[in-house]
């Protein structure tokens, strides 16, 4: 084909590779082939459940009879005490009564605690609002559940259905200061269970600890296991339903294992096959994770993510997490609540992992956001500049770090230019004769000249990896939710100069200016470089895919966030000062001297480059003899 040389093959190559390193990043590795493997073993329990709601419905009372209207009111009330003895054993007691809360409150967090299953029933962050700027809930009164279930020889209940006393009231604790507050669920003769609260004032942590007295004589001997179920809806807090959903799932942790999750784009359910070092209600931005001292037990243990049918509701998570009841006349299970941001260096403080629910990159990628990008995100953020100023310094920063295989590259391809007249001749010297021979020869200028064809493309490779690692960086960063810069409202999300009233399909419903701001540079970075080719020899239809790729991406950036779109604007903006800046600077005529020069002294050869060249020899000598 006219026009398919050496450089046009390789120009198709990096393309080549750069879309297969892309779909191969977007594909599932092995591991996650294989958790979605053990997903589908879980469905059979999935058919068990209950049908999913919007929100999370109080245990109804299944025992209850509805009494006659022709008791008095004495029969009415021995009736429903045999009912809830019958029901609740010996806590009937604690089946009646009045609904207390209690707020409990630190530097970071509002909580409330109800004396109705002595649980947390809200929790509000007091340093975040929502896009729409209102209180922040993880969750609240209605959508949430957290209880023990209870089996004795003759009753089976949880402890959400009754009624704690409280030891303790609200409070107001600030810096280094601890207080608590504890809830019991008595049963006489000395025997309770006990919910015990501890906060500090600066941390994000809260201390839930769940002690049983008495409890031996009456759960049975054969049950070493009791489930913990613990449910929640999260509430829409940003600026599209759509990308809180798909960064919405549960997380989990094995031991001696890199922590896991559940699909997030589709409702999914796991069943346990290893005890659980802690699980995670992750939001996109903010996450409820509970971590018990011992880990919850894997025989029995359930976690499921599904997606909210209303716009109000993101996601509806759940799980039973057994605990291991050893059978004491005074026993705790020790654990703690963890409600903030998914804010990376916050989460690692912890060192238990759960910085992991922060999608950054799985394992190259995940690298260079932790070793690179944080850390110098991380340094310009403690001097509390604009985001949009921050953002311009990180791409200097890595531009700056990068330069060397920019000029490499420039080099690469100056070398090619200065050689473009001598690649021309051999082009024309062999002109329908053996494509094998054009390619020897071409080979011989280059070793001769010391220029390798592929010294361009391995460094246009090594930056993929900060490439990918940023498209997962920005879209997760909390420090960018709800920060301003020029006409965007929101670096964490796509920025709108014009909204349509209406969907395009595959486009959106409003209009990126950042994203077409990305998409020119792109394309102004694209012309640039062809202008820069060696007589821009390319195959026909390549001359017009570098233009029409960049176009390709503008949908996908059109709904991405606003702050990598400011990112790679700036970037090409960048590499296009670079490459004109070189372009005065490197002297192609001294390059021409040098490369002459070369050419005089003798050509070492590999051992490999030795077999490849018998091999050339040998597929030669036989093409003459056929």
């Amino acid at each position: 084909m006219q026009g398919l040389d050496r450089n046009s093959i390789l120009g198709i190559l990096i393309i080549g590779i750069i879309m297969f390193a892309w779909l191969y990043y977007q594909t599932p590795s092995k591991d996650e082939v294989e958790m979605q493997k053990r997903y589908q073993d879980s469905l059979a329990l999935l058919e068990s459940q209950k049908p999913i709601q919007d929100t999370v419905a109080p245990i109804p009372d299944t025992t209850s009879k509805k009494l006659p209207d022709t008791l008095t009111v004495t029969e009415k009330d021995s009736s429903l005490n045999a009912t809830l003895t019958q029901r609740y054993g010996d806590f009937a007691t604690a089946a009646k009564g009045e609904a207390k809360t209690y707020t409990i409150e630190n530097d970071f967090f509002v909580a409330l605690i109800s004396s109705k299953g002595g649980r947390i029933i809200s929790v509000r962050l007091k340093d975040y609002t929502t896009y729409n700027k209102k209180p922040l809930y993880l969750f609240g009164p209605d959508s949430s559940a957290f209880g023990l279930d209870l089996i004795t020889d003759k009753t089976q209940f949880n402890t959400d259905e009754l009624y704690f006393e409280a030891e303790g009231g609200s409070f107001h604790v600030k810096g280094e200061k601890q207080e608590s507050i504890s809830f019991h669920l008595k049963a006489g003769n000395g025997r309770s269970i006990s919910y015990l609260y501890k906060l500090k004032g600066n941390d994000h942590m809260m201390d839930c600890n769940i002690r049983m007295v008495g409890m031996d004589n009456v759960i049975p001997k054969n049950q070493s296991l009791l489930d913990l179920k613990w449910s929640m809806n999260s509430f829409s807090l940003e600026k599209t339903v759509k990308n809180q959903r798909d960064a919405s799932t549960t997380y989990f942790k094995y031991p001696e294992e890199d922590a896991d999750y559940l699909t997030e784009t589709t409702d999914d359910s796991l069943v346990m096959v290893a005890p659980v070092q802690w699980v995670a209600f992750k939001q996109q931005f903010f996450s409820s994770v509970l971590i018990p001292a011992v880990p919850f037990d894997k025989q029995g243990a359930f976690i499921s993510s599904y997606k909210g049918r209303r716009d109000s509701t993101i996601n509806i998570y759940s799980a039973i997490l057994p605990v291991t009841y050893n059978h004491k006349a005074d026993e705790t299970f020790k654990m703690r609540f963890y409600f903030g941001p998914n804010h990376y260096q916050t989460l690692k403080s912890y060192d238990i992992g759960i910085q992991d629910i922060i999608p950054l990159g799985w394992s190259l990628f995940g690298y260079v956001n932790k070793w690179l990008v944080i850390p110098i995100f991380g340094f310009f953020d403690s001097f509390d500049w604009n985001y949009g100023i921050i953002i311009l310094l990180l791409t200097i920063i890595i531009k700056i770090i990068l330069f060397p295989i920019a000029y490499k590259t420039y080099m690469s391809s100056a070398k090619m230019r200065v050689l473009r007249p001598e690649l021309d001749e051999i082009n024309k010297k062999f002109e329908g004769k053996s494509p094998m021979e054009k390619q020897q020869a071409q080979m011989s200028l280059y070793k001769k000249a010391g220029v390798s064809p592929l010294a361009g493309c391995i460094p246009v490779l090594l930056q993929i990896p900060i490439l990918f690692a940023l498209v997962r960086f920005f879209p997760a960063s909390i420090e960018l939710r709800g920060q301003g810069f020029l006409w965007a409202d929101d670096l964490s999300t796509f920025d709108s100069v014009y909204n349509f009233g209406f969907d395009v399909p595959l486009y959106g419903d409003h209009v990126s200016l950042f994203a077409i701001l990305m998409t020119a540079s792109t394309l102004l970075y694209t012309y640039s470089n062809s202008q820069l080719m060696a007589q821009n020899q390319q195959l026909p239809g390549m001359k017009y895919m570098i233009y029409i790729m960049p176009v390709m991406f503008l949908p996908f950036m059109n709904n991405f966030s606003a702050g990598l779109s400011y990112y790679y604007f700036l970037a090409n903006m960048i590499s296009f000062a670079q490459t004109w800046g070189m372009r005065f600077f490197i002297d192609e005529k001294k390059l021409h001297a040098q490369i002459e020069e070369h050419k005089k002294k003798p050509v070492k050869v590999s051992k490999w480059q030795k077999r490849l060249e018998e091999m050339q020899r040998s597929r030669q000598q036989q093409s003459k003899r056929k």
